[in-house]
């Protein structure tokens, strides 16, 4: 069976889901579902960095993968999550070739790029090999970046050259804001803009992703009959919400009877 990393290599589909809770059982229920990863989000949360050590140790005993989003593209704090070993990074609001690079090479080895030396639970606080891990395992790691402007649309071409990207993943709210119509997510403006990228990175070969709090299926398919095959959608706070709702609702239509 491909891991992530093969299956984004190879535009796979891979399905995600969103974790914006806190508390780290919610990567342990969740991971044990089956979803290809699960999208920690540490730029819209309050996941800070201890917690997210607990969602990566808890994602690992339900034997599921994990990418990371960090708050943007800094390399300080690229630095402190990959220390912490989870299977990838999203870094977001990447615009140009220039940002694209150095995202990159925050999360290389020199000399490759420049990410300072010092993983801890990366290599289980030195019980694996640190050459293995410098030559081969820090490789390995998936690296992911998301198109969240027009302009970044406009740089898709020379951005999808880069070979260690292993996934372009739209944010379509952001992308929608970036045109002046925040939120307009099905718009035709950004629904051209998505079309745009999505011809460019296909012809280059390269997983295209989309994230999205929805789970409704009618908008699931809307995004994959775009020729997207990479879905993160729904949210732990949301799924939630909707069983409670749903909850709620069934015991007050049986209560009014």
């Amino acid at each position: 069976m491909a891991n992530l990393k093969q299956k984004l290599r190879n535009c796979e589909p891979v399905a995600a889901m969103h974790v914006n809770l806190t508390d780290p059982c919610v990567s342990e229920l969740c991971g044990a579902l089956g979803f290809d990863f699960l999208w920690i989000d540490t730029e819209h949360t309050a996941i800070n960095y201890p917690v997210l050590q607990t969602h990566l140790m808890a994602a690992k005993a339900s034997g599921t993968d994990t990418i990371v989003r960090i708050p943007w593209n800094d390399p300080i704090m690229a630095k402190i999550v990959l220390e912490m070993g989870p299977t990838g990074i999203i870094f977001p609001m990447v615009n140009t070739t220039e940002e694209l690079d150095r995202a990159m090479k925050s999360s290389l080895y020199p000399p490759l790029g420049n990410r300072g030396f010092g993983p801890i639970r990366a290599v289980r606080y030195g019980l694996d090999d640190i050459n293995e891990y410098i030559t081969k395992t820090s490789l390995d790691m998936v690296r992911c970046v998301q198109i969240e402007s027009a302009t970044a649309v406009k740089n898709l071409p020379e951005m999808s050259k880069n070979p260690y990207v292993d996934c372009f993943i739209f944010g379509p709210c952001d992308l929608s804001g970036s045109i002046g119509e925040l939120y307009q997510v099905f718009g035709k403006n950004t629904s051209d803009l998505i079309d745009e990228g999505v011809a460019v990175l296909k012809a280059a070969g390269k997983s295209i992703g989309v994230s999205t709090g929805t789970n409704d299926p009618e908008v699931l398919r809307y995004w994959h009959e775009k020729g997207i095959n990479v879905i993160s959608a729904g949210i732990d706070f949301l799924h939630i919400l909707n069983g409670s709702r749903m909850v709620l609702d069934a015991i007050r239509k049986v209560q009014s009877k």
